[in-house]
């Protein structure tokens, strides 16, 4: 087969609004492929956008590790590209790697924990519910209390000491205490998807990046065998669409260029014969000799059996239809239907059927040969992210973030760096240049001075000797005239010769070196406070915090989007997480993966796909924050306005804003508390003096009580003795009276029976005179009918029981 040649052709994106059916078309694919081609690896005389940026990231790179090319030091120093006359240590100064290790060190110091809020229907009732039941609470607390003081019934559904006074500490209340089973089981959830894929390192891999290149990506996936994945993505591998939004939210397509053996492409697809992978490695190395790409990177991939290929995710728009038909019972039934369905209305009025439709975004999945026309995949995505509050939406696998980016153009914290790091490298190395031309002191010798001295030993005094005896005595001998008698004017025959070539350059080039370290802390905002490498001994240690602090507020940006990053692919996790347990059949063992730290946390994750939750991060407070609530801590204890056990819980906290709230909540609860205490104090006081005052009034109360009760006794005594006295008395009288009466009773029994005889005698007097008138007047009767002689009716008898009536005769 002969070699083959890369044309990268201008092709513009195919219709957007084309058929469903024709989008899956490789065709259609294949034009998208090309269009991304064109966009990114055209070659024309800036050269081609992604070996471009790959090379510019690279560059940065290197500085960032103080591995950059010294060619650019070569040819400044050199004269007319001649290097023979400098001996000099090449080796770049590694300035910028201490400020990259300062900036992504203190960020992986950031703990963060991830939250989530259930904010689905069900989960904010039940959130109200319970906030209503901690109102009722606070409505009801004195009747409550009343009710557990009289008959032993605790009736809160929270505790008393915990319960909330004002709105406001309701607010904080709910944020601190309450924490549904389920958004436990969803973080437990998240975190274990993290700690699985080692999270933590793909998260330094993209802190180095935001520092380094100004751009951090990741990416997440589902794979049927392994469940959710998080991979790191070299930004230098990464393609997507035009954007000036930071967060890339804009981006209809991305994709990742990889360079993979030729034998990897039977993976991708099996049904390649070994004429198409000839023909592919061949486009392989041709596409490696058209852009020089080997020399990129020293890699062993770049061989004959190669091929680069490019792996893209295209989002378009696909139509959901349904026909809608009402049967003669009266039910409905829906029909799926392709978005070709689209019958007149006058149709569908007679058969009693209407069409449904629904537009939403999808995402396909294509791999491209580079520089060829051969797609070897091209399929609707599998698994896609889609959120539950907008289900026409599909999120991207990848998820990125530029903090400084501007109409495209990403800016980093190295590239601040790299013009001032060359300038110090150029000066480090004409320091050496000073250095190596650098003439030490010496001594000038006279040597008329020292002629024809003669030192006592019989030699000859020369200038080796004058110099020895100067070196190891210090004294010098010379002659004031010479052999004629003339005046010798070099009086001091040795003489010390300083110099100074090389001095006045050196502290130059050290002010130099020193005034481009401080353009960096300038343009970087990392000062020397930040890493305490030249603290100022006369500041305040509070003017080296606010220094330190202002220097975190400079590169905060870098900390910020790789949180950005985490949140982000903390939703994604949430939204694959409700798939899986809904549709996959990985389900079973992936609740068992979640739930192994936690038994009792089981059957939540298995209802977890019904929720909604929103995600945030909590990051922990940086060191001078800290600073300031322990601070804020310490006042409160030394002034008793907390306790320790108050202490404890607020550091604890993770979020600065609830703790310093809590910390405001529990000052005014110590000082109520206190209040109440002082309050009881003194009323206890009181109660105590009340006590004694009324123990004394007691005391005298029961003195006089005594004493009343002595006097009361006496009374009593002489009372009894008058009651006794006169008792006796009545005692008497009463029997007297007793008698008195018996004595007229029985006069007056005398007196009766007399009446009584009386009466019983008169009316026996008067019983015979009627007898003794029926008598005399039967005689009359008798004597008128006889005619006797007259009848004396005077009685013979005047004795009657012995008395004599006859005294009582007629007169």
């Amino acid at each position: 087969m002969k070699d083959v040649s890369i044309k990268i052709n201008p092709v513009s994106f195919p219709d957007l609004f084309a058929s469903d059916k024709e989008k899956e078309t490789y065709e259609y694919g294949l034009r998208i492929g090309q269009s991304i081609q064109y966009e990114w690896f055209k070659k024309d005389s800036h050269g081609c956008k992604f070996y471009d940026q790959r090379a510019n990231f690279h560059k940065l790179r290197l500085y960032a590790r103080g591995e950059q090319s010294v060619g650019k030091y070569k040819n400044e120093l050199s004269v007319d590209g001649d290097l023979s006359h400098l001996n000099l240590d090449w080796t770049p100064v590694p300035i910028i790697p201490k400020f990259i290790d300062i900036v992504v060190n203190g960020m992986t110091d950031r703990m963060f924990k991830v939250k989530a809020y259930a904010q689905d229907a069900m989960s904010t009732d039940k959130r109200s519910q319970f906030q209503e039941a901690v109102q009722t609470d606070m409505a009801a607390k004195d009747l409550l209390l009343q009710v557990k003081d009289q008959f032993g019934i605790d009736a809160f559904d929270t505790p008393v000491d915990e319960l909330p006074e004002t709105d406001d500490e309701l607010s904080l209340f709910m944020q601190l205490n309450y924490k549904p089973a389920i958004e436990i089981a969803e973080e437990q959830a998240i975190n274990t998807i993290f700690d699985d894929n080692k999270y933590n390192d793909i998260r330094k891999s993209i802190d180095l990046d935001i520092a380094t290149i100004g751009v951090g990506m990741a990416k997440h996936m589902f794979l049927p065998g392994d469940g959710v994945r998080i991979e790191y993505v070299d930004p230098a591998n990464v393609i997507y669409s035009y954007t000036e939004n930071p967060y890339f939210k804009d981006c209809f397509y991305w994709g990742e260029v990889k360079t993979v053996h030729t034998t990897e492409l039977l993976k991708i697809d099996p049904t390649l014969t070994d004429d198409q992978l000839e023909e592919i490695s061949k486009y392989g190395q041709s596409w490696n000799n058209y852009y020089n790409s080997a020399q990129v990177y020293n890699n062993s991939m770049f061989s004959r059996d190669s091929a680069t290929l490019m792996y893209f995710n295209y989002k378009t728009t696909k139509k959901i239809v349904y026909k809608k038909k009402t049967l003669d019972n009266g039910t409905e039934k829906m029909i799926p239907k392709d978005d070709t369905f689209n019958p007149p209305q006058e149709m569908m009025d007679e058969g009693n059927f209407e069409k449904i439709e629904k537009t939403i975004d999808v995402w396909y999945d294509g791999i491209m040969v580079a520089g060829t026309n051969i797609m070897l995949k091209w399929e609707l995505s599998k698994n896609m992210v889609r959120p539950k509050s907008a289900t026409q939406h599909a999120i991207p696998n990848y998820v990125a973030c530029a903090p400084r980016m501007y109409k495209g153009n990403i800016e980093s914290l190295v590239k601040r760096m790299v013009p001032f790091a060359d300038l110090i490298q150029i000066v480090h190395l004409k320091m050496q240049q000073v250095l190596a031309k650098v003439v030490p002191d010496g001594v000038f010798i006279d040597a008329d001075g020292i002629n024809e001295v003669d030192l006592g030993t019989g030699a000859a005094y020369n200038p080796e000797d004058a110099l020895r005896l100067y070196f190891q005595t210090g004294s010098v001998i010379g002659r004031s005239y010479t052999g004629d008698g003339e005046f010798n004017n070099a009086r001091v025959p040795i003489s010390e010769l300083g110099t100074n070539s090389g001095q006045g350059k050196l502290q130059s080039l050290i002010g130099s070196y020193n005034h481009y370290l401080g353009m960096i802390r300038d343009v970087t905002g990392l000062n020397e406070a930040r890493d305490g490498s030249n603290p100022n001994p006369d500041a305040l240690v509070g003017v080296q915090k606010l220094a330190a602090l202002n220097s975190n507020t400079a590169t905060r940006h870098i900390l910020e989007s790789s949180l950005y990053i985490t949140r982000s692919l903390s939703e994604a996790i949430s939204y694959r997480v409700a798939d899986i347990l809904e549709y996959s059949d990985f389900k079973e063992e992936f609740i068992n993966q979640i739930g192994r730290y936690s038994v009792g946390i089981l059957d939540n994750i298995k209802d977890l796909y019904i929720y909604d939750f929103g995600i945030f991060i909590e990051v922990t407070p940086d060191e001078e924050e800290k600073a300031q609530l322990e601070q804020n801590i310490q006042v409160s204890l030394s002034r008793d306005s907390i306790l320790l056990e108050d202490a404890i819980d607020i550091r604890e906290i993770r979020n600065l804003k609830l703790a310093n709230q809590l910390l405001k909540l529990k000052r005014k609860k110590r000082e109520e508390q206190k209040q109440k205490i002082a309050q009881e104090t003194q009323q206890m006081q009181g109660q105590i003096q009340q006590q004694s005052q009324q123990a004394a009034a007691q005391n005298a109360m029961q003195q006089i009580q005594a004493e009343t009760q002595s006097k009361l006794q006496v009374k009593q005594a002489e009372s009894a003795f008058d009651i006794q006295k006169m008792q006796s008395e009545a005692d008497l009288k009463m029997k007297l009276m007793e008698l008195e009466f018996n004595y007229q009773m029985q006069l007056k029994g005398i007196e009766v029976n007399t009446l009584t005889e009386k009466e019983k005698m008169k009316e026996e007097a008067k019983d015979k005179r009627v007898s003794l008138q029926n008598t005399q007047q039967s005689k009359l009767i008798d004597q008128r009918k006889n005619n006797l002689p007259p009848v004396d009716f005077e009685s013979t008898n005047d004795n009657l029981d012995s008395f004599d009536f006859s005294q009582f005769g007629p007169r």
